[in-house]
C-alpha cells in the first residue's frame, strides 16, 4: 500500500519501507507439489484486514464500472462493465488467477494525477481479476486499461500468476505528459523463485524473448526523451531509470527479498554488498533457483521473517535484547542521534499488517478445487492461515467486510481478536510466544492434514454435481475460519490471564495452579533480561545502586 501524497524520491523510498507490502513468488516446477504460488502481505497503518468477495455478474449492456481509489475511497470515475465479471474471494478469482502488489513510488514527477487518469493500482488489480482468466490475459487486460484510462498511482510491482505461470510486471505512470504508463513484464522460470517489496524488481530483460518478456512500446523511449537513459537499448535497465535505488530500498525493501533468496539459495551472501548499497556491487537477481522444492508451509513461515540468523537479525540488537526478544520497531524507522541518521530494520513480517496470504494454485485440478488462498489476518507472525477455496461462495462472518472498521473493535472480528493476541506479546515476546505458536500450529498442523481428504471428496462431487462441490468447500472454508477465529479468542483470554500486570500464572496438567484450598498460587517473577538491567544502570549511574546505611 501507499499514502496517497507526494515526495522527494529519497522520501518516497523511505516512506514505502514503512508503509510498505511483501511479495514472494515460486514457479511450479520450483514448488514441493507443483503448485504455482504468491504470497502478499498487505501492510498499511490504515487497513482494515478482512476477506472480500465479488460475486460472479452479469452486466446489461451500457453498464458502468465506478472506479474508487482503493486506498482512500475517494472516486475517480466510471469506465464501461464488460458483459461477464468473474468471481474474486481476496486476491484469487474464480479461474486461480491471482494478481497482489507492492508500491515502491519511484520518480515522483511520473505520478499522474489529472482528472484524465483515474485507474489507480487497487482498482487496476481487482478490475482485471473480474475479467482474466490467466496470467498473461490480465497482463493484457490491466495495460489496456491504463493505457486507457490512465494511471492514477505511483511506481507498482504486480505479481500476477495462474496454475501454470507467475509473472513480474513493474509499472509507472507519465505525470500527465502523455496517458497511461510505462511497465514491463518479466515471466518467472517455472524452476525459480523471486520476489518485490517496494522496490523495483526488474533492471535488463530479455527485448526479444517475446514469450517470456512483454514490455510498452515506449517503454525505452520515453526514458530516454525524460532524461532518465541516454545509452544502448540493450543496457537499458527499468529499476535503474524509473526508481534509482537509495539507502531505504536496499536496505528496507530488496532485503526482504534477499532474505527470502537467503532462506532457499545458499550463497546469497555474495549479493549483501549490493544491500548495503557498496559502489560497483553486483545487482541481486530478480529470480534465483531454490536448492530444494518450496511447499506453502516454507511460504507461511517465511512470511513471518524477521531476518533470523542473517546480519539484519531483527531478534538480536538492544531493541529486542532489552525487552524480551521483540523483533519489532515502532514508527517513524528513522531517528537521529548526536546528528547522525540512523533506521530500523524493515522485515518481512510487520505489526502494520492489515491481512497475509499464500495463494495455491494447481493445473492439475478443476479450479474451484486447484485454488485455495491461504488467509490470515494482522501480523503474519501470529496470524493463522486459514484455506479459502476460490470456487466459494460466501466468507466467514469473522472475516467479512462490514464485520468492523479500523476504529471499530469487535470481538467477532478475527482482525480485532488476532490483533489483541499479537499486541499482548508485543510486550512480552520471548515469555508469549511459544503460547502462541502452540495454537497456531495446530490450527494449521490440522488444515494441512485435511486438505488432502475434503479435496478428494470435492474432487468426487466435482465429477457430477460441480454445485454440490463448491458448497462442500464453501462451508469448509467458513467453518474453519470461524474456528480460528474461536481458538484465537480463547488464546488472548488465556495470556491475559496467565500474564496479568507482570506476573506468569503457574500451569499444571493443562490449569492454572491452585492450592489445595483452591486459591490461586504464588505466581512467577519473570522480571527483565539482564541486557535491560545493563542498559539501567549504565543510564541511571549509582541511583538504583543498593547502599547499605552506614554504621
Amino acid at each position: 500500500m501507499k499514502p496517497r501524497i507526494l515526495f522527494t524520491l529519497a522520501a518516497l523510498a523511505f516512506c514505502a519501507a514503512t508503509w510498505a507490502c511483501t511479495n514472494l513468488l515460486v514457479g511450479k516446477n520450483a514448488s514441493a507439489d507443483g503448485s504455482a504460488l504468491i504470497t502478499y502481505a498487505a501492510d498499511a497503518h490504515t487497513i482494515y484486514g478482512d476477506l472480500q468477495y465479488l460475486p460472479a455478474a452479469d452486466h446489461k449492456p451500457g453498464a458502468m464500472r465506478s472506479i474508487d481509489d482503493w486506498d482512500t475511497g475517494l472516486h475517480h470515475g466510471e469506465i464501461p462493465e464488460v458483459a461477464h465479471t468473474y468471481a474474486v474471494v481476496g486476491n484469487m478469482n474464480e479461474h486461480q488467477l491471482t494478481i497482489a502488489e507492492t508500491t515502491y513510488g519511484g520518480r515522483h514527477e511520473l505520478t499522474d494525477t489529472t482528472a484524465g487518469a483515474i485507474m489507480d493500482y487497487g482498482s487496476l488489480i481487482y478490475v482485471t481479476l473480474q475479467r482474466a482468466r490467466t496470467a498473461r490475459e490480465a497482463i493484457q487486460v490491466m495495460t489496456d486499461l491504463v493505457e486507457r484510462y490512465g494511471y492514477n498511482s505511483e511506481g507498482e510491482s504486480f505479481s500476477i500468476g495462474d496454475p501454470n505461470e507467475v509473472w513480474i510486471m513493474d509499472m509507472i505512470g507519465k505525470g500527465g505528459k502523455e496517458k497511461g504508463a510505462v511497465w514491463v513484464a518479466v515471466r518467472i522460470p517455472d524452476d525459480c523463485i523471486a520476489g518485490h517489496a517496494n522496490q523495483s524488481r526488474i533492471y535488463r530483460f530479455p527485448l526479444k524473448d517475446k514469450n517470456n518478456c512483454l514490455y510498452s512500446k515506449d517503454v525505452i523511449s520515453f526514458a530516454r526523451r525524460m532524461g532518465y537513459f541516454n545509452g544502448k537499448d540493450a543496457d537499458f535497465e527499468f529499476s535503474t531509470a524509473y526508481a534509482p535505488s537509495d539507502f531505504g530500498s536496499l536496505r528496507g525493501c530488496d532485503a526482504r527479498v534477499w532474505s527470502y533468496f537467503n532462506r532457499f539459495k545458499s550463497g546469497m551472501d555474495a549479493y549483501l554488498p549490493f544491500i548495503r548499497g557498496k559502489k560497483g556491487a553486483e545487482t541481486m537477481p530478480l529470480y534465483v533457483k531454490p536448492d530444494r522444492k518450496i511447499s506453502v508451509r516454507d511460504l507461511q513461515e517465511m512470511m513471518r521473517d524477521h531476518f533470523e540468523g542473517t546480519p539484519f537479525d531483527m531478534t538480536k540488537d538492544p531493541g529486542a535484547t532489552n525487552y524480551w526478544g521483540v523483533p519489532y520497531r515502532w514508527r517513524p524507522m528513522e531517528f537521529k542521534v548526536d546528528g547522525e541518521t540512523y533506521s530500523m530494520e524493515r522485515a518481512i513480517a510487520t505489526q502494520q499488517t492489515g491481512w497475509v496470504m499464500v495463494a495455491q494454485m494447481r493445473a492439475w485440478m478443476p479450479d474451484a478445487v486447484g485454488g485455495v488462498l491461504w488467509f490470515g489476518v494482522d501480523d503474519a507472525n501470529t496470524a493463522v492461515f486459514v484455506p479459502m477455496y476460490c470456487c466459494m461462495t460466501e466468507v466467514p462472518a469473522s472475516y467479512a467486510r462490514g464485520q468492523a472498521d479500523l476504529y471499530t473493535l469487535n470481538w467477532n472480528s478475527a482482525f480485532w481478536v488476532n490483533n489483541w493476541v499479537a499486541n499482548q506479546a508485543y510486550s512480552r515476546y520471548s515469555l508469549m510466544i511459544d503460547d502462541i505458536r502452540k495454537v497456531q500450529r495446530d490450527l494449521e498442523d490440522n488444515f494441512e492434514k485435511q486438505q488432502p481428504g475434503i479435496e478428494a471428496q470435492a474432487l468426487a462431487l466435482h465429477k457430477t454435481q460441480p454445485t454440490a462441490a463448491v458448497e462442500l468447500l464453501t462451508n469448509y472454508s467458513i467453518n474453519a475460519g470461524q474456528d480460528a477465529t474461536a481458538r484465537y479468542r480463547q488464546l488472548g483470554e488465556y495470556l491475559f490471564v496467565k500474564y496479568l500486570d507482570g506476573n506468569v500464572k503457574k500451569e499444571k496438567d493443562g490449569e492454572f495452579e491452585r492450592n489445595e484450598a483452591g486459591m490461586p498460587v504464588q505466581p512467577t517473577w519473570p522480571g527483565y533480561t539482564q541486557d535491560y538491567y545493563e542498559t539501567v544502570v549504565h543510564g541511571s549511574g549509582d541511583r538504583l545502586k543498593v547502599i547499605e546505611p552506614e554504621k
